[in-house]
This record gives structure tokens, sequence and C-alpha cells, in this order.
């Protein structure tokens, strides 16, 4: 099986393990990293769930559920490895309900292209609308175009 169509089950297959949970599906990646293959799935909560990170107990429960649902399937032709954890506090914004749920908090943006002379900004993020993203930077707010954003992370602050 090609390693999209097995990220795709695999979504499938978690999408039932997380429905009457609040779990919802962040990320899946089937891919090699050297000489060994690994399935890395990484659960969320969803917006407005009770607590805001996933517990190594809900992991747990998953990696139980998915290996024995691909031990059952055989859908995997090779030997990999399997991880099943939660997206971390540097998580990466990806999905609109993203700018919602985390609007407030310190971001950083690398850009593909510069804007005003930058390509890498730091600040607290406002939103997500008409496919701009708009971050506070030191009091003023400075609007990036979505589809200029390479990636955006939360910043890790202590």
């Amino acid at each position: 099986m090609a390693k999209e169509d097995i990220g795709k089950k695999v979504t499938e297959l978690l999408e039932e393990f997380c429905e009457g949970r609040e779990l919802e599906v962040y990320r899946v990646q089937y891919k090699k990293e050297g000489p060994d293959w690994k399935l890395k799935v990484f659960l969320d909560k969803p917006e407005g769930a009770e607590t805001e990170y996933v517990d190594i107990n809900e992991c747990e429960e998953a990696t139980r559920y998915l290996s024995d649902k691909l031990d059952e399937l055989d859908l995997i032709d090779r030997a990999y490895t399997l991880e099943v954890s939660s997206p971390g506090l540097d998580r990466e914004l990806i999905k609109e309900s993203d700018y919602r749920r985390f609007a407030g908090r310190e971001v950083e943006v690398k850009l593909f292209t510069a804007v005003d002379g930058r390509k890498n900004y730091d600040g607290v993020l406002v939103g997500l609308c008409d496919g701009v993203v708009t971050i506070n930077v030191n009091g003023d707010d400075k609007e990036l175009p979505f589809d200029k954003i390479s990636k955006i992370n939360l910043a890790v602050v202590f």
C-alpha cells in the first residue's frame, strides 16, 4: 500500500477511535527515517475540550487500539515503529481552528518570502481572517499573508 494510502487509512481508523472522546487526529506521518520506517501519529484536543493537552493514558489507549487494528488489517507490509503522541508545546498551527484556539498565545512565524524585509516574526497571535494571519509584534499588529507562511508554531515560553 502506498504511503499516502496508509496515512489516509490510519487517519480513518483513528477518527473511529476518537469518536466519543475529547480527541482528534492532528497529523499522521508514515515515512522512512534512516534505515527504519516510522508511523507517527499525533493526537490533539479539539477546540473547546475540557483539557488542553493529550495525556499519556490517551496516547497509550490509542497505541493499543491502533496496533491491534493494524495487525488485524495487515495494512503495512514491512517492519515499522508506531509512535503515538501529542503535537507538543511548540506545536505547528495547521488547521483554521488552531488560529482561534491559540489566539492570544505567543507564536514564531517563518515565511517563504520576506514581508517588510523579514522572513521571521515572533509575536502574539491575534488570529486568521480572509487569508491573513495577524500577530501583535511589540504592540503593533502585523498582517502576514497566509500563503507566504511556511510554518507557524506556538512559542515555548517559560
